[in-house]
C-alpha cells in the first residue's frame, strides 16, 4: 500500500467519524458513544413487509410507520437513536408497527416511497404514516427529519404524539 493510500484511508475514517459520529454524539449531548447500525436490509422485500405491518396493525388496532433511510445516512442513525429512547420506544410499541425501507443511495425502493408521496429527493430520513388499512395520513414532504442530528428526541417524540390516534 502507498503512502497515498494510506492517508487517503485515513481521511476517509476521519471524514466518516466527523459526518456520522459527530451528528449522533451532538443528538445524545455527548453522554453515549455512537456505533452505528445496522437498520436498513438491502435484500427486504418492502411490499411484503408493510403487508405484514398492515394486518399487525389492523389486528392490534395500530398505525403503521414508514421509515424510509440507509445505514449509511448519519441523520437515519440518529433517527433509529431516538426510536429506541423513552418515551418514543414506548409510544412505538403501543401505537405503531415501524417497517425500515432501505432506499440504497437514493436509488432502491423509490417506487415505493413515491407510492405513499414520500419525494426521497427532500432527504433521508423520510416518514409516512399509514393508519391500520393502509391510507397514508402523513407523508414528509420537505425533508422534516432529514437533519435529525440538529434535531432533539423530544421533536420525535411531539411527531409520534400526533400521529398516534
Amino acid at each position: 500500500m502507498s503512502r497515498m493510500q494510506r492517508i487517503s484511508g485515513w481521511l476517509a475514517v476521519a471524514l466518516l467519524a466527523v459526518v456520522a459520529g459527530g451528528g449522533a454524539a451532538h443528538a445524545q449531548n455527548g453522554n453515549v458513544p455512537f456505533v452505528k447500525q445496522h437498520i436498513y436490509n438491502p435484500a427486504a422485500d418492502p411490499h411484503a413487509d408493510i403487508a405484514a405491518a398492515l394486518r399487525q396493525a389492523q389486528r392490534q388496532h395500530k398505525r403503521v410507520l414508514l421509515d424510509f433511510g440507509g445505514d449509511w445516512c448519519g441523520d437515519c442513525q440518529v433517527l433509529d437513536l431516538y426510536f429506541h429512547q423513552s418515551p418514543n420506544m414506548q409510544l412505538l410499541a403501543q401505537h405503531f408497527v415501524l417497517v425500515h425501507i432501505e432506499i440504497g443511495h437514493m436509488d432502491h425502493n423509490v417506487e415505493v416511497a413515491k407510492q405513499y408521496g414520500v419525494p426521497l429527493g427532500k432527504g433521508v430520513p423520510a416518514l409516512a404514516v399509514l393508519d391500520e388499512h393502509g391510507m397514508v395520513l402523513y407523508a414528509q414532504q420537505h425533508g422534516e427529519f432529514e437533519n435529525m442530528r440538529h434535531l432533539e428526541s423530544k421533536n420525535l417524540t411531539e411527531f409520534l404524539n400526533r400521529w398516534k390516534d
